[in-house]
């Protein structure tokens, strides 16, 4: 196995303090408030998009790192986001595409497959394509499964 990349001191300190015996094989996350983050320090929401991403790659490697999880879910983005403002859904949209073009590396480095669940036919093309590719990429990958 690929060493994991590195997890910020914070989450270093956390994972010691896991009980290794007490570790699910299936965890699911869902990912809100990073635009109401980013209100909170009067920064535009899309800054707490990119914050939530780093806390993706953290929750991610810290998964891998504990070796015990099998199944990561990320519940990203409902129905119900297509109703902010387009700028911001084109925003998230380019993330998304950004964090898997620079994250397939570390997936495949570590044996991690990535699926996909929802409703992606309602993504922008370029989104759906990245999505697809990077599915495609690390089908055989058998370690850990990321779910979006």
């Amino acid at each position: 196995m690929a060493k994991v990349e590195r997890l910020s001191d914070r989450a270093e300190e956390l994972l010691k303090e896991v009980n290794r015996d007490k570790i699910p094989r299936h965890i699911a996350i869902i990912m809100d408030g990073n635009g109401r983050w980013a209100k909170k320090r009067y920064l535009r929401r899309v800054s707490g998009h990119r914050k939530g991403l780093e806390a993706v790659r953290q929750a991610v490697r810290a998964a891998k790192r504990l070796d015990k999880v099998r199944f990561l879910t990320l519940y990203a983005f409902s129905i119900e986001n297509w109703k902010r403002p387009p700028n911001e859904v084109s925003a998230i949209m380019t993330l998304l595409e950004d964090y898997l073009c620079k994250e397939e590396r570390e997936m495949l480095d570590n044996d991690i497959r990535l699926r996909y669940i929802g409703r992606i036919e309602d993504l922008p093309e370029s989104t759906r394509a990245e999505l697809l590719r990077v599915a495609k990429s690390t089908e055989h990958c058998e370690s850990m499964m990321l779910t979006l």
